[in-house]
């Protein structure tokens, strides 16, 4: 098996704020791969640089980074000039799907349903957008994960507060309408017109508040994979998701995030490029659902690495 994909690294770590996260997710690929026989090499991108990463000697790598300078597009054009095959999203894909505000104007222009939705910086009226979007409303970072800088706001006193924290992450901030219901997320493994959803997952976190603790450390939240859903409806998310993938440019693996209200509508919430891969994340689950263990899910992920831009030929 080794001698099929040659030395891998497995890219972790990075200096995001999800650094802590990556660490896990990392170390489980790294261990899962290894049980495949595969030379797979863990590649800390936060203590090492890109000199290190060239004389590592790798023949592929597996992108276990979230977030900024790992899942953000910025790593990826580094190993397109490298030319060194890579797991996950190219560049443009990458960024896009990085940026939540880019997100939901890509899915707002293919007729995708999202939330409704504002952009705030230090000069908006946070009035005039309660008043635009209604309460409560989720104020968020447009370019974290894992919920970092995520608050829910049910009064207008707590605005600017919730406005505040975000801001700490971006320099602009995104209000986006609450959409009260089922907290679903749908896996995803291909490309273009190979994408396939994995089965749906339900969120049940106490009190609905998924929040990093709920997501990495506490054993408290409820994960139901197959989500309880009706056939149809469940069909028709699973193509939703694969639509909202593919127009976005994913490939080789991510995730969709949705809230199902209560009258039964799909909200597209955003996509991950490069999902969570500790014991609590969503993309195994849905993985183990679907008869395939986390490392067959890893080895099946690895073998989609490759270079995103094609080179001319020479003239």
């Amino acid at each position: 098996m080794s001698g099929k994909y040659g030395r891998v690294g497995v890219l972790y770590g990075g200096r995001s704020a999800e650094r802590e996260v990556s660490l896990m997710s990392g170390q489980g690929v790294h261990e899962a791969l290894c049980s495949k026989g595969v030379d797979a090499h863990l590649f800390d991108t936060g203590l090492y640089t890109l000199v290190d990463l060239i004389n590592a000697g790798f023949d592929r790598v597996f992108i276990a980074l979230h977030g900024r300078h790992g899942e953000d597009g910025t790593l990826q054009g580094a190993l397109e000039l490298m030319g060194l095959p890579y797991t996950g999203s190219g560049t443009l894909a990458s960024s896009l799907a990085m940026d939540k505000i880019m997100t939901k104007q890509v899915w707002l222009q293919h007729q995708l349903p999202t939330p409704r939705y504002a952009v705030l910086t230090a000069d908006s009226d946070l009035e005039a957008v309660a008043a635009e979007l209604g309460l409560p409303l989720i104020i968020k970072p447009p370019h974290e994960g894992s919920t970092l800088g995520v608050t829910k706001v049910n009064k207008l006193e707590e605005l600017r507060e919730a406005y505040q924290l975000a801001a700490r992450y971006d320099e602009e901030v995104l209000a986006e309408q609450f959409i009260a219901g089922r907290e679903l997320t749908v896996a995803l493994l291909g490309k273009g017109k190979s994408t396939r959803a994995l089965p749906i997952i339900e969120i049940v976190a106490p009190d609905g508040n998924y929040d990093y603790d709920h997501k990495y450390i506490s054993n408290d939240t409820q994960y139901i994979c197959p989500a309880q859903l009706d056939e149809a409806l469940s069909a028709s998310i699973r193509r939703l998701a694969e639509q909202a993938y593919v127009v976005v440019g994913c490939e080789g693996w991510g995730r969709a995030d949705f809230m199902l209200d209560q009258a039964g509508q799909p909200w597209l919430l955003e996509i991950n490029t490069s999902p969570g891969m500790t014991s609590h994340s969503l993309v195994p689950m849905g993985a183990k659902a679907d008869g395939m263990s986390y490392a067959e899910l890893c080895l099946e992920i690895l073998s989609t690495a490759c270079c995103k831009v094609q080179t001319p030929p020479a003239v």
